[in-house]
């Protein structure tokens, strides 16, 4: 057979950067380490700032580096491991939780998120919960919770904004959760994100989406946006196969 067009594509100039740089953070750069500026390290490797660029952002994505502001580019830590998918089924707030509300307002659902709530959200407002979730005491996640006004209809209308999302939360755990499903993607960390995450806006975030399943239909959604550089989500019961990238990384 002849060579397919994919095996007749060159390796991009960067990947190959990508890859003798990240031998070098490993001989010779401890982590929080500072990197030395582009135009050195472009000078060191022969190569265009550009095609430098394209590497340190491939190597951020991978979790290796970070961009801290006023300190620059440094090595980053191994990642954490965050379990996202508990063994039993427990409502956000229920738990071993360590989420914090930060804030809930009612306002209009997203028109993803409303399709995610089907007829729960019509045209009216949902309970929107703001929370951040922290680990070794390093922000590591944020989240909204969109709760439907008809999921719970024995909320009181006179809540001060401090009891608003521990009411909202409390509501719900007196339902039966019947199920959850989740699905997992990339993004990049919207500006309200950042700030919280302790990010540059646009840096690379495993956006968390869940729907939560209580009498049959879906009675609450969650949106969480998870710092691709410092966590390795896992799923399932404690001892279940996990997906680790650090690993991966070293085995290719």
């Amino acid at each position: 057979m002849g060579t397919t067009q994919l095996e007749a594509v060159q390796e991009p100039k960067y990947w190959h950067l990508k890859t003798v740089l990240g031998e070098a953070l490993d001989s010779e750069f401890a982590v929080g380490e500072v990197l030395p500026n582009e135009r050195d390290l472009a000078a060191r490797f022969g190569v265009a700032r550009a095609t430098l660029r394209q590497a340190l952002e491939q190597l951020e994505l991978e979790g290796r580096l970070q961009r801290r502001r006023g300190v620059g580019t440094t090595v980053a830590p191994p990642r954490r491991g965050i379990h996202v998918g508990p063994a039993e089924r427990h409502w956000p707030g229920q738990g071993p939780d360590d989420w914090r509300a930060i804030g809930c307002v009612e306002a209009a659902a997203p028109a993803a998120v409303a399709r995610l709530l089907g007829d729960e959200a019509g045209d009216d407002l949902v309970h929107t919960i703001h929370r951040v979730r922290t680990s070794e005491r390093q922000p590591v996640a944020t989240d909204v919770l969109y709760v439907p006004r008809s999921s719970v209809p024995g909320l009181s209308d006179a809540l001060s904004p401090a009891e608003h999302p521990h009411a909202v939360l409390a509501e719900l755990h007196r339902l039966d959760l019947e199920g959850e499903d989740r699905t997992v993607e990339l993004g990049s960390a919207r500006a309200e994100d950042a700030k919280q995450l302790e990010r540059l806006p646009g840096a690379p975030v495993l956006i968390v989406t869940t729907r939560y399943v209580s009498a049959g239909r879906v009675t609450a959604v969650s949106a969480a946006t998870y710092r691709a550089d410092t966590c390795r989500l896992t799923f399932g019961d404690s001892g279940a196969v996990e997906i680790d990238t650090d690993q991966a990384r070293q085995a290719s």
